[in-house]
């Protein structure tokens, strides 16, 4: 297949990299967030899937809106079978969702329908697919996985395709889950495109009933209570790994976990 790829954050990149390696798809095309200023003298950083994209002469595109109608006739013009969308950081039209011939399908970190990004989690801190494995830590949840969903108009509530299911240990963070579930996605991905092409997948839609959504993560969301009990206060030290971690007031002072 001819495969246009959108994605922005680290999570993104396995998935970008399985496509490229494979020898049934060709990526045609990157899209990816803008580059953005870092640091004191404000030079311009590329995404890690931008980076990718140029070390493997792909040409790369990074619309503010990729809903604007510009960058829509532009994307119609770039040979394509099927896109796959990965963390990409911006919600999309049902004018573009129409095309192409096999869709748009996007790799999603959790068991869906549980664990929907809020859609406040996009653009935010930390990639909407992190905060989905650090719920899944808070909650205590024995396991999570990753889904391939068909994409609609709202936000992650697509027809799902396949999934893959991984336990959660009792040593994970937020962290280990994160890069699991990114390799997870990469062969999750081929695996669906290969059965999407042969015509042998049937989507399943979403119980919505069963859904429920992780928020953006934020900073001061590292404080702990200690009320509170030592099962939750393991599990949120587990989910606070790596960012922002976990912390809580100590003889007048703030106490990192």
């Amino acid at each position: 297949m001819n495969v246009i790829f959108m994605g922005t954050p680290d999570f993104s990149v396995p998935v970008l990299e399985g496509l490229i390696a494979s020898r049934e798809h060709t990526v045609t095309a990157v899209v990816t967030q803008p580059d953005k200023a870092r640091g004191r003298s404000g030079k311009l950083v590329f995404t890690p899937v931008k980076e990718v994209a140029v070390e493997n002469d792909i040409p790369v595109y990074t619309p503010a809106r990729v809903k604007d109608a510009e960058f829509v006739e532009q994307l119609r013009k770039i040979p394509c079978d099927v896109i796959v969308v990965v963390a990409f950081g911006q919600l999309l039209s049902k004018e573009i969702l129409d095309y192409p011939k096999y869709g748009w399908i996007n790799v999603h970190a959790s068991l869906l329908p549980r664990w929907r990004p809020d859609v406040c989690a996009l653009g935010g801190l930390t990639p909407s697919k992190k905060v989905a494995a650090m719920a899944a830590n808070f909650e205590g949840d024995e396991k999570t996985g990753v889904t391939t969903m068909q994409m609609a108009e709202g936000l992650d509530t697509g027809d799902m395709l396949l999934k893959a299911e991984t336990v959660i240990e009792k040593e994970d963070t937020a962290e280990t889950i994160h890069d699991r579930l990114s390799e997870m996605g990469k062969d999750l991905l081929l695996e669906t495109l290969e059965k999407v092409e042969k015509g042998e997948i049937v989507p399943q839609k979403q119980d919505d009933s069963l859904s429920c959504y992780a928020k953006m993560l934020k900073k001061d969301m590292g404080k702990i209570d200690m009320n509170w009990d030592a099962a939750k206060v393991e599990r949120y030290i587990r989910g606070m790994n790596s960012w922002p971690s976990a912390y809580a007031a100590f003889r007048g002072k703030s106490l990192k976990l």
